[in-house]
């Protein structure tokens, strides 16, 4: 079985401007499935498309598949049968040994920025930039599939 451990974390805005990324791709998602359970993902991210099951966290990990799909095949799935989506650019950043992917929101998300650490178990020790900030790998809030049904603009400044 495929699994996933990865820590999610807010973003200091005023740190993370100052951050050169080494890598920028647009990404573009939407859900073909998705309950408390598991979520089926379709997703373009730079010239190339994705199916991607997950099934239901616990803690940090959870089952992942993840499949390379053609990228007309994936604008056609997204057009078709998600009406909702997530748009953001994902940064790539290296950093003490370690792939931080950055992700920052668009549109009914926008001004939302969450990095994310994936790591081998979730007791490896990993150093945090000093743009890392507040821990919500458990806020399921912050959950792509929940920001589709409850964007960050309607509870922001709660």
């Amino acid at each position: 079985m495929a699994i996933e451990t990865e820590f999610k974390f807010l973003v200091h805005k005023d740190l993370w401007n100052q951050v050169i990324p080494n890598k920028s791709l647009d990404i573009r998602q939407g859900y073909l499935y998705s309950d408390e359970n598991k979520t089926v993902r379709v997703r373009t991210k730079g010239e190339k498309g994705y199916l991607t099951i997950k099934g239901k966290t616990y803690g940090a990990s959870r089952p992942e598949y993840e499949y390379e799909i053609p990228l007309d095949e994936a604008i056609e799935l997204l057009n078709l049968f998600c009406p909702e989506r997530i748009e953001k650019t994902r940064h790539e950043i290296l950093f003490a040994g370690n792939k931080w992917e950055v992700d920052v929101f668009q549109g009914a998300n926008e001004g939302l920025i969450v990095a994310e650490l994936e790591v081998e178990s979730e007791t490896d020790a990993f150093e945090k930039p000093s743009w890392i900030g507040e821990n919500v790998t458990d806020d399921s809030r912050y959950a792509n599939s929940n920001l589709i049904k409850n964007p960050f603009v309607k509870w922001k400044s709660t």
